[in-house]
């Protein structure tokens, strides 16, 4: 069994009032959590900084808790939420983001899976990239792998980096071949593990990159890595994303 915890953080830069917008009807943050509840989950909890999130939350029947507005990121959020509930430290958590309204259901349930059967402390998951700019997009995280799948370092930047055929960080014709993964931000992790991390300050990587991930991999933590099955979405951060998934729901 596992339990789900939905940070949802209402003061965007890019999108203010993200978990309110309106997708087909619904708030962003009800179609998370809807996807979030098709997952199997024993319990799922919002963890926001905004009491209207938390209004809106009840309103629609969720578990909702407003936490401290001093969190520096989601997973901080979420351990807040983890004494609140009281889980054990043996509790399998997953970090489903506030912001990913198509998340399928079965890769939640697929990364606890993979955290109730690995000696990993964080499981995460990525997915091949397609398209050529994407390597260059510094929103898109790029992720390196060992051969036995765990994370060797996540970042903006275009990573492995091709010395052959890139040259002033630009290429030409389509350089795609199965070497680019996209991390996708999805968590799981045992309770006692986000206890630790959170006590740990931001390293400097971690600082640099602003990618959080980094900071258990400078405290030396495995992160394994799963590649998606199905696609995974992807995550709503500005106004053509949120009219793109607009226009999906809609069709």
């Amino acid at each position: 069994m596992f339990n789900i915890i939905i940070p949802a953080r209402y003061a965007s830069q890019r999108l203010p009032g993200k978990p309110l917008r309106d997708i087909v009807g619904k708030p962003m943050i009800q179609r998370v959590y809807e996807q979030a509840c098709l997952s199997g989950a024993k319990e799922v909890v919002i963890a926001t900084d905004d009491q209207r999130v938390v209004d809106v939350a009840k309103g629609f029947g969720a578990i909702a808790y407003m936490t401290s507005d001093q969190h520096r990121s989601g997973t901080d959020r979420i351990a807040e939420v983890i004494k609140l509930r009281g889980y054990d430290d043996d509790e399998i958590i997953v970090n489903m983001q506030g912001d990913e309204p198509i998340m399928p259901p079965q890769l939640l349930k697929l990364a606890a899976e993979h955290c109730a059967n690995s000696d990993a402390d964080i499981i995460t998951a990525a997915e091949w990239i397609r398209q050529s700019e994407d390597i260059f997009n510094t929103n898109v995280v790029k992720v390196v792998v060992d051969d036995n799948n765990c994370a060797l370092y996540f970042s903006r930047a275009p990573i492995p980096w091709d010395r052959s055929n890139f040259a002033d960080g630009h290429t030409d014709g389509d350089i795609v071949d199965r070497s680019y993964r996209r991390h996708i931000g999805l968590y799981a992790y045992r309770a006692g593990f986000v206890k630790q991390y959170v006590s740990w300050p931001a390293g400097k990587l971690e600082t640099l990159e602003l990618l959080e991930q980094l900071r258990a991999l400078e405290h030396g933590r495995k992160i394994f890595v799963f590649d998606t099955l199905c696609d995974p979405g992807f995550g709503v951060d500005t106004e053509e994303d949120l009219a793109k998934v607009i226009d999906l729901l809609s069709a």
